[in-house]
């Protein structure tokens, strides 16, 4: 499995100014992300945890999602990630959260004709307990394999959290 590390440590983003910490909840991905983030030297010093939420209930009980939009979307939706990556944050008392739920293959019986996927990041205000800043989006894998997909997901929300680290090191 191919990790693709950066070529700007996760490590320096987050324990920079302003110093965050980080966690996970996946599902599609299947703890490729928490791979990810544990694969670079160091990530004990940010890395809270995450969790791995596969079915409805477990996103519901471990992470606050919303029953009824769970439900009304088979768990993907942009909203559900966005609930996912605040639950984590609540969860495990993290800065940063990040989510990934979608479909890594088609399913005629769910009407999914191609591979897609939502993630998220939100950036948490432990003091108020509110995200300050929660946002999502998504990415279709038309012909791709599952694999293909998990790892076209994680890399998705990988280099989104980036870009929001270096955002806010600039600002």
């Amino acid at each position: 499995m191919s990790f693709g590390v950066s070529s700007s440590p996760l490590r320096s983003l987050l324990l920079g100014p302003p110093g965050l910490t980080l966690a996970v909840a996946e599902s599609l991905t299947g703890g490729r992300l928490q791979a990810r983030v544990t694969a670079e030297s160091g990530s004990s010093a940010y890395f809270l945890g995450g969790v791995t939420a596969y079915t409805i209930e477990s996103k519901v009980r471990l992470l606050a999602v919303d029953r009824s939009e769970a439900e009304a979307s088979a768990c993907v939706s942009a909203r559900v990630a966005e609930q996912m990556a605040e639950g984590v944050c609540r969860l495990l008392g993290s800065d940063l959260g990040l989510a990934t739920t979608g479909w890594a293959e088609p399913s005629a019986e769910a009407g999914v004709a191609e591979p897609f996927a939502w993630w998220a990041v939100a950036h948490w205000d432990r003091a108020a307990s509110r995200a300050r800043r929660t946002w999502s989006g998504r990415v279709a894998f038309p012909g791709q394999g599952r694999h293909a997909v998990q790892q076209a997901v994680t890399d998705a929300v990988w280099a989104e959290l980036e870009r929001y680290l270096r955002e806010l090191r600039r600002a």
